[in-house]
């Protein structure tokens, strides 16, 4: 079990860290308008995961105890999910893209934070297809053990996420000097998403 979440932890942050909307998002926020408002929009963003956590653990949990095509059904679809991830990852323009500053409040950050996470719905079907991965059905409890990976996914993400906000002057200049540096986390951010989908194929229920 020690093991499972270390190598959960691991493939969390690995694709925390690897650019992407939510991430580009806080370090635009840092840049333009200071390390306070981007933790705050971190925050927002972080607390979203707790929405598709609860959704994924309660809806995800009833396949582990129905039949075993519904089961295949779902595993099969989040690896192609995945892998498709991976694909439009590579074959895409890279997301190495700051955007323009935002004049919004601090609430209002926070607020559009978490209603970009909770209404985005390749967050919801990355969770269906992530978090089962690391799921014992054997151990039972099965919601219980998806929120608690829910529950890691999240704090990690906002340390992760936080520091991107406080060091987000330096990294934004760092980043803008040396545009060609986005394509080698964009190959590491696809092979985390092949290796995920090839691991979810192989999954028993």
């Amino acid at each position: 079990m020690t093991i499972t979440l270390l190598y959960f932890l691991g493939a969390s942050a690995a694709l925390t860290i690897a650019p992407g909307p939510d991430n580009i998002f806080v370090l635009t926020q840092g840049i333009t308008r200071g390390r306070g408002p981007a933790i705050i929009t971190a925050l927002g963003m972080c607390s979203g995961v707790s929405v598709h956590t609860i959704a994924a653990a309660f809806g995800i949990s009833a396949l582990f105890y129905s039949s075993l095509p519904a089961f295949n059904v779902v595993k099969y679809a989040g690896a192609a999910y995945l892998l498709y991830l991976a694909y439009k990852t590579m074959t895409e323009r890279s997301s190495m893209a700051l955007g323009t500053a935002d004049t919004r409040g601090t609430a209002a950050l926070f607020k559009r934070g978490f209603i970009m996470n909770v209404l985005n719905p390749k967050v919801a079907l990355f969770f269906l297809a992530f978090l089962p991965q690391f799921v014992t059905p054997s151990a039972g409890h099965v919601p219980l053990q998806m929120l608690l990976l829910g529950l890691i996914f999240m704090l990690q993400a906002i340390v992760i996420f936080s520091l991107i906000g406080y060091f987000s002057g330096g990294i934004g200049r760092y980043l803008m000097a040396r545009p060609a540096l986005a394509k080698y986390f964009d190959r590491l951010t696809a092979g985390v998403f092949a290796s995920l989908a090839i691991r979810l194929a192989l999954t028993e229920r």
